[in-house]
């Protein structure tokens, strides 16, 4: 019998792509929606591997299915796999840490714009038979700023092209490059604390861990200018966001464009209309061409690891 291959999650229309890949490959792919780690262990029992989106992967799935060899995560962050317990079992984790870029920071750049130009509030305005400029009271100008990145990563860096032609000043806090590395993209490298101090508009580009939850508190929001944009299509974690909401009301900066929630889908009571906060649900990632990509790659990665070969995208590292 052929080994199984388990889709925990996914939320595509269809997987005919993993099908095909999979099974011209000799593997069996099942697939479930599922949310818990019961649901993950009752219906992935007997998995030679899993591919998954937001199921929790934790020590207690590792533990009740000992036949895993893989686990592929369908994007970049890995903070619903437990790595340590992973590492501990022999179980490869891969990810897909370079398929959206073009995407995600295209995303940043509308949201930018969306905030600053208040387009979504004056469609809700003309819907609402309210046809007139001065809904937009008061909108600022681009032109002049300073734009900081937090983290600069390959998707600040594409961003930070795209924003070329605004006359803006750009700084970046990355604790991971250095001064001369960021300079080649024409960035000034900064303290995290002095990016707060001086960005009118602060994107977000780091991955979730210990020390970035809540990196963006009621403390960071007094510090930053009163006319700062907040942007976040990395993680919703990262933002305290009855903080953000506070500061937006208080006058303390200016708006926020988030692509990512805390909770997603968010319940109705963390979600507020104002005519300076856009959401979307965490589509920045999404073209067809990146989904196509993002399926391929991390379908075949897991492939390549039952198969004994070498994985493009490996997360953690395995004793030979």
């Amino acid at each position: 019998m052929a080994a199984k291959i388990v889709v925990t999650d996914h939320g595509f229309p269809s997987l005919e792509l993993e099908t095909n890949l999979t099974t011209e490959n000799g593997f069996e792919l099942e697939a479930f929606e599922l949310d818990t780690e019961e649901e993950v262990i009752e219906h992935a029992a007997g998995a030679k591997a899993l591919l998954v989106h937001h199921a929790p992967i934790t020590e207690t799935v590792f533990e009740e299915i000992p036949s895993l060899e893989a686990v592929g995560r369908y994007g970049t962050g890995v903070d619903n796999v437990d790595l340590d317990a992973a590492t501990e079992h022999g179980v490869q984790v891969v990810n897909v840490p370079a398929y959206a870029g073009e995407e995600v920071s295209t995303h940043a750049f509308a949201l930018l714009l969306s905030v600053t130009r208040r387009i979504p509030a004056f469609g809700r305005e003309i819907a609402a038979d309210n046809w007139h400029w001065s809904n937009g009271i008061p909108m600022q100008r681009l032109r002049g700023n300073t734009v900081g990145f937090v983290g600069f990563g390959a998707i600040a860096q594409r961003f930070r092209e795209k924003l070329s032609g605004f006359d803006f000043d750009f700084v970046a806090y990355d604790p991971y490059q250095s001064a001369e590395e960021i300079a080649e993209h024409g960035v000034e490298k900064v303290s995290f604390d002095e990016l707060v101090g001086e960005a009118e508009i602060v994107s977000i580009h780091v991955p979730l861990t210990d020390e970035t939850e809540r990196m963006f508190d009621g403390d960071v929001f007094e510090r930053l200018p009163d006319n700062a944009i907040l942007i976040n299509t990395a993680r919703g974690e990262i933002v305290d966001l009855d903080a953000l909401y506070r500061a937006i009301d208080d006058g303390e900066i200016y708006g926020a464009g988030l692509d990512v929630l805390p909770e997603e889908p968010p319940a109705p009571e963390d979600l507020r209309e104002h005519e300076r906060l856009v959401y979307t649900p965490h589509t920045g990632w999404y073209s067809e061409g990146s989904m196509t990509d993002l399926r391929e790659s991390v379908t075949m990665d897991v492939v390549r690891v039952l198969q004994d070969e070498t994985p493009e995208n490996p997360v953690n590292s395995l004793a030979d």
